[in-house]
């Protein structure tokens, strides 16, 4: 009678191991995967933009032109400035998409270089202009400028490439 006692949470436990093993999981067995990546945000080692904060280096970037200080207002490592009736513009790090997806998100993408770095850029739907500078395999670094003159005005991508240029030595070097 002790014996079944002891064993009893034991044999109970593993049941509910193996059940909850099977129930969790839809691949092969014995097969090995790996692990599921923590996301956007984590401080997974394969973030290469985990040590940049992008409202530090968009203010950094920003530093003596006007800007208000830059406001993060997602949960993601993005941020966003103001300029009192002149433009605005952003930064977003993600780790978790390159090149290769902003493409197929965007219309008219034209391929171009940032201080040797693979970039791209792309006009903004609502006005302004996107640049996607290379951060790594599966990360970027995105830089907005919206302007207040217009949506088409052709200065927002000047502007969008001039920060990216300054953004592009705060990048990882191992692209």
């Amino acid at each position: 009678m002790i014996r079944r006692i002891r064993t009893a949470p034991v044999i109970i436990g593993m049941s509910c191991l193996a059940a909850a093993s099977i129930g969790c999981t839809s691949t092969v067995e014995g097969t090995a995967s790996p692990a599921p990546d923590a996301g956007p945000g984590s401080s997974a080692a394969s973030d290469v933009l985990a040590g940049l904060n992008a409202c530090q280096a968009l203010d950094q970037l920003n530093a003596g032109q006007g800007y208000e200080p830059g406001v993060n207002k997602t949960r993601r490592n993005e941020c966003g400035a103001s300029k009192p009736g002149v433009s605005g513009n952003s930064l977003a790090l993600d780790p978790a998409q390159g090149l290769s997806e902003f493409a197929p998100t965007n219309k008219a993408v034209v391929d171009l270089m940032v201080k040797g770095r693979a970039a791209m850029k792309a006009d903004i739907p609502t006005g302004g202009c996107a640049i996607a500078a290379e951060a790594g395999e599966h990360a970027r670094a995105l830089v907005l400028v919206t302007l207040s003159t217009g949506p088409r005005d052709p200065q927002a991508c000047v502007d969008a490439q001039a920060l990216a240029e300054k953004l592009e030595p705060l990048l990882p070097s191992g692209r």
